[in-house]
């Protein structure tokens, strides 16, 4: 189990969960909230780092969201680094995985001085991603418009407790490459609860104006980048797009996996986390 912790920042107190030895890693998501029972990706960075697996503000125990300006990539980038620095850490590694990939792009375009490294992986660096025919967020895909009905009923605080994890199970399958896998996965402990008013302004208005593309190509920190060759959420032409923006960044592709390798192929992302410890050779 991960150990819980609240931290006082000058920009609030934020809700943490520690687990690992090594150098710091920092790992959070855009709508999820964490528990002590860490998360599928979060889980097996532990096994090298010193992770740091934070609620973001209006998620499980950390400060509440007062406006909805607080809930921008930019400003969870600085209330991230007000954690960092409440910790007294003079640097960290960041890694997100969607919409948390998202904010390790964010992170290292505005705050690079403060990452050793940037892990990204099953993301994408701007909205187009929405508008892939393969991604159930568009239009034009057989999933689209039962993905929304989900996110919808998932924003509803009336929705029963039961209701909701039939919902999940739903959203996730079409997140797998297969039923089995999936069900393979629910043994695996994990927690990220949907934050539903965070999830409602990410796909209403952040995901509207977000593209990093243009200054990817400014990233000078340590870049490893992975993708599922058969990603629903987030095609893998995303992730070859963002290793390809960013210079000496370094590719992996899970070929046999959708939106989430580090359980479809947990040896394969076991040895993937392993070799982000090392220091790539900048050319």
């Amino acid at each position: 189990m991960w150990e819980q912790k609240l931290i006082e920042t000058t920009r609030g107190t934020f809700e943490y969960f520690v687990k690992g030895s090594g150098q710091p890693l920092a790992i959070t998501h855009f709508y999820s909230a964490f528990n002590e029972k860490g998360s599928w990706f979060a889980n097996p960075f532990t096994e090298h780092y010193q992770v740091f697996l934070i609620n973001v503000r209006g998620a499980g125990n950390s400060d509440g969201i007062e406006a909805d300006e607080q809930m921008t990539l930019e400003e969870i980038i600085l209330d991230l680094e007000a954690i960092r620095e409440a910790l007294h850490i003079s640097k960290w590694a960041f890694s997100g995985h969607s919409t948390g990939g998202m904010l390790a792009l964010q992170y290292a375009v505005l705050k690079q001085q403060s990452l050793t490294k940037c892990i990204c992986g099953s993301s994408a660096a701007s909205k187009a991603y929405a508008a892939h025919p393969n991604s159930i967020y568009c239009m034009e895909n057989k999933n689209f418009n039962r993905i929304i009905e989900i996110m919808e009923s998932l924003n509803d605080p009336n929705t029963p407790q039961e209701i909701r994890k039939k919902l999940d199970f739903e959203w996730a399958l079409m997140s797998f490459t297969s039923e089995e896998n999936l069900k393979q996965a629910l043994t695996i402990p994990n927690s990220g609860r949907t934050v539903g008013r965070a999830l409602d302004y990410f796909r209403k208005v952040a995901v509207k104006s977000f593209d990093l593309r243009k200054e990817l190509p400014t990233i000078d920190v340590d870049t490893y980048v992975f993708g599922g060759k058969y990603d629903a959420q987030c095609p893998v032409e995303f992730s070859v797009e963002i290793a390809e923006l960013i210079p000496n960044a370094e590719l992996t592709i899970f070929e046999q996996s959708n939106h989430f390798p580090f359980v479809e192929e947990e040896k394969v992302f076991k040895d993937f986390v392993e070799e982000t410890t090392k220091t790539l050779k900048h050319v």
